[in-house]
């Protein structure tokens, strides 16, 4: 098995676990809603909390769609680098989201880890896509 088919199901999976492990922060938020605020919080400042969590994962569900739908395509399922990168950054955002759900980080922690592990490789799942089909060029 080569390198490069090896790296397919390995990003799917950790794509997955990604996927699986926001589902489950969707599921679990109250925890983490809690500890993004003072010991002596009002009403108003848990909606906001809770508003700012729901929108920060709503557009992470949307990112995963369109590194989803340039995976599922073909379109970078064997660039060997976005593979690379994908993998490097869901599976880090695997764990970190994991550690986030069980040790109930700060919400400012997600917009951390939504920047480089899912913002980051779903920009250039979009750059990958406008190359290939926009300019009708062979995947690198």
């Amino acid at each position: 098995m080569s390198a490069i088919s090896s790296l397919v199901p390995s990003r799917f999976l950790t794509l997955t676990a990604h996927l699986v492990i926001v589902i489950i922060i969707f599921w679990s938020r109250d925890n983490n809603v809690l500890a993004c605020l003072p010991i002596d919080f009002t009403p108003q400042q848990y909606s906001s909390r809770d508003t700012e969590l729901i929108v920060a994962l709503s557009v992470t569900l949307g990112l995963f769609a369109i590194e989803y739908a340039g995976f599922l395509s073909g379109v970078s399922m064997f660039n060997k680098t976005q593979s690379l990168l994908s993998l490097a950054a869901h599976c880090a955002a695997s764990v970190s989201l994991s550690l986030f759900v069980s040790e109930q980080w700060e919400c400012t922690s997600y917009w951390y880890i939504f920047g480089f592990c899912s913002a980051l490789p779903a920009f250039t799942e979009i750059i990958i896509f406008i190359a290939v089909i926009g300019w009708k060029r062979k995947p690198l």
